[in-house]
């Protein structure tokens, strides 16, 4: 049972409507009429930054879905049921591989970068923040690791920028769409290879799409076929190197 959840659950119809799942809250005709999201959104907030309603929670036997993050017990064999309930809306996906397919065209590898800045700028001190001149130099190096291929990248990021100011790189990526975030991920999930900073977003993109990922450590990093692994878990990769809990 899932008590509250985010505004993009539409983007999921196999999840929202799925044989696993119960969605206690979810009324459409409540949400859809007058100032009903807002209203939702907002008794979320309160009620999820609220001691004392963790306490209830917990007595209840709930659990906020970011602490459930360590039982991997069974990912691997639910993997198949994952994709197919976690598969957003044909519009999205549509989107994703018409995105894929034209960079296909174009080139023998894709490449998704993931662009996270803005409050990198502060988290962890601002150690895995770059510039995006940084972000242009990481995607050069990955050209010189695969230089028998023609390489392409696919852009994800929340800021405004255009892709030619990578030059020397390929690059395309979506303006301004509906679901955004989520048309970025499941885009990311399609490419050939993912490099951003470390991010649950990137790692979701890599499990769910099981696509060999590299986390940008440092901004002088240089690439290795090795160093490209799939997620299998939270806080694995398929090669056994192991994630910190940041």
């Amino acid at each position: 049972m899932v008590i509250f959840y985010d505004w993009t659950i539409e983007d999921f119809p196999h999840f929202l409507h799925s044989k696993f799942v119960f969605f206690p809250l979810w009324h459409k005709w409540y949400l859809e009429r007058g100032n009903g999201w807002n209203n939702y959104k907002g008794l979320t907030w309160k009620v999820t930054h609220s001691k004392t309603w963790d306490k209830i929670f917990k007595f209840l036997g709930f659990k906020k879905g970011w602490f459930t993050r360590t039982d991997t017990r069974y990912l691997q064999q639910a993997l198949p049921e994952l994709k197919l309930v976690f598969r957003p809306k044909n519009e999205i996906m549509q989107k994703a591989e018409g995105m894929v397919a034209e960079l296909k065209q174009i080139s023998d590898l894709v490449v998704g970068v993931h662009i996270r800045r803005g409050d990198y700028a502060t988290w962890n001190d601002g150690r895995f923040f770059y510039e995006l001149e940084d972000y242009r130099q990481f995607m050069l190096r990955v050209q010189e690791l695969y230089k028998d291929k023609h390489v392409s990248f696919f852009i994800s990021s929340n800021e405004n920028f255009s892709p030619e100011i990578f030059e020397g790189c390929t690059c395309r990526r979506f303006s301004k769409e509906p679901s955004g975030a989520i048309l970025d991920l499941y885009t990311l999930s399609l490419c050939d290879r993912i490099i951003g900073p470390f991010s649950s977003y990137s790692r979701w993109a890599s499990f769910i799409g099981e696509v060999p990922l590299c986390f940008l450590e440092t901004k002088s990093q240089h690439f290795t076929e090795e160093g490209f692994s799939k997620i299998v878990d939270y806080f694995h990769f398929e090669n056994g190197k192991e994630i910190l809990d940041w």
